[in-house]
């Protein structure tokens, strides 16, 4: 039984774009605590998750305060970074990798279990620029699953799962897990720990409603317009949706 959990990553482990409880975006890793707490005396929990961040900043602010509060194995560190970095145009596949492995190294150095997760290669979207971002995505998967068979670590593999391609689980974003997408993912990760979970959540989700294409075509505004846009002109800038934000949780807390 783990006695801590503590959360290392981005977006996807802050929780966006979950509900939002007490002023802050719930998320899995939130969901599972509540399910670890159950029965557990003493279980505390700390997520240092904050969006936007590259695989460099995780390693280098997050692992360390993460470090500090590993109690042996019965502690469990989750880590999750990279995906920004693949999606940068300037992405450096041969130097981001190498530093990940490296991280999941140290982690796993510091006598805590390690979990690790891959990132969707494909979701129903098709094209040229899909094929692309699965090739950069299933390289980076492949380091995942190398240093997690290495050091032993739990890995979450989204891509086993091929329902979870199905993009009525994500946002608005077309980017991050809904508060739907958040509790497959929950669920998968609480098989992986061997605790209760939804003995339903593989089932995929009735088959969608053809859109009009006026419709659609606002949809897409709306996107670029709310979404890509003010993350092409953050890029342009130098700036990330993190800047400015802290953690949720600087030190792990007694949940929930």
């Amino acid at each position: 039984m783990f006695t801590r959990f503590l959360i290392c990553g981005d977006s996807f482990s802050e929780g966006m774009s979950d509900e939002i409880v007490n002023g802050n975006y719930r998320g899995w890793a939130d969901r599972v605590a509540d399910v670890m707490a159950r029965g557990n005396p003493g279980f505390t929990y700390a997520n240092f998750s904050i969006r936007g961040k590259l695989v460099h900043q995780v390693i280098k602010d997050q692992i360390p305060l993460a470090l500090k509060f590993v109690t042996g194995p019965e502690t469990l560190i989750s880590f999750h970074a990279g995906a920004n970095d693949v999606l940068r145009p300037n992405y450096k596949p041969d130097l981001v990798l190498p530093h990940y492995a490296q991280a999941v190294r140290q982690i796993a150095a510091s006598d805590a279990t390690v979990m690790l997760f891959t990132v969707l290669e494909r979701t129903d979207s098709q094209g040229k620029s899909a094929d692309v971002w699965a090739a950069r995505f299933g390289e980076f998967n492949a380091n995942v699953r190398r240093i997690g068979n290495e050091v032993g670590a739990i890995v979450v593999d989204a891509n086993e799962e091929g329902f979870l391609a199905d993009r009525r689980f994500l946002a608005s974003d077309r980017l991050h897990l809904n508060a739907m997408g958040h509790d497959r993912v929950t669920q998968g990760v609480l098989e992986k720990l061997s605790l209760a979970c939804s003995s339903d959540w593989r089932s995929p989700l009735p088959p969608a409603q053809p859109k009009k294409w006026l419709l659609k075509l606002k949809e897409d505004l709306r996107w670029f317009f709310t979404f890509l846009l003010p993350w092409i002109i953050r890029r342009i800038r130098g700036k990330s949706s993190g800047d400015g934000r802290r953690a949720k949780q600087s030190r792990p807390i007694p949940w929930p």
